[in-house]
């Protein structure tokens, strides 16, 4: 049975603060964080996902290759820590619907090789309830190991930054992603609301200015829970 294709609610919330000029996080501070290793061709790209299952992690689904590798309970990816959990990608399932040019439904799930280990430094992380919201002025916060200075490199250690909604405005209803967030981190990585995942980085500038857009994770709910269950 195919899983119809999701509505399309779209936040839009203009937040005051971007993880450009934001601070290094206390290590092992967010233990769902996962950074993702992709081989495209000949080249290696590396992105943000988020532990959400044991077997499972939830990244964008742009973040594709033939090789995947996941790096659990990790803050500085140049390091060889021992709370590291290095774990090959069994599969890589995206949407059904992902459209790559216009990262419609830039959503993906990743079927580990083998369950993580949990730990202090590797935990799951929930999924949103129903159709949750963004509330106005409800405070959140992005990490990843991007760019910490416009147009600069990835960082080696895990950067965070909170956000808050600055103009306080009720969120418009206009499709499935959180267009307005101001801030630069990896492809893929999780905008977290009060200890549940609300987004998941898309696309945005370069230079990290407005708009970054969001995959709005509560719309992809049933597809996310049917393709655990099978798998």
């Amino acid at each position: 049975m195919t899983t119809p294709a999701p509505r399309k609610p779209i936040f839009e919330s203009f937040l005051s603060e971007d993880i450009i000029g934001g601070q290094e996080a206390k290590p092992h501070s967010r233990p769902y964080m996962v950074f993702v290793q992709c081989l495209r061709g000949n080249k290696k790209k590396r992105c943000g996902g988020v532990l959400v299952q044991e077997d499972f992690v939830l990244t964008a689904a742009h973040c594709r290759g033939r090789l995947i590798n996941v790096i659990l309970g990790a803050h500085n990816i140049r390091k060889q820590e021992k709370t590291q959990q290095v774990i090959t990608v069994r599969q890589a399932i995206r949407h059904p619907d992902y459209k790559r040019k216009k990262f419609s439904n830039d959503i993906m799930l990743l079927k580990l090789e083998r369950e993580a280990k949990l730990t202090a430094a590797v935990r799951t992380l929930s999924l949103p309830w129903g159709t949750a919201q963004v509330r106005p002025g409800e405070l959140c916060s992005v990490a990843g190991w991007g760019r910490v200075t416009p147009n600069g490199r990835g960082s080696n250690t895990l950067q965070e930054v909170e956000l808050t909604d600055a103009g306080g405005q009720e969120p418009r209803s206009r499709g499935s992603v959180l267009p307005a967030f101001s801030l630069q981190g990896d492809s893929g990585g999780p905008l977290v609301c009060e200890n549940v995942i609300q987004g998941l980085v898309s696309y945005g500038r370069r230079d990290g200015t407005p708009p970054q857009a969001f995959t709005k994770v509560s719309s992809f709910l049933p597809w996310i829970k049917e393709t655990m269950k099978k798998l």
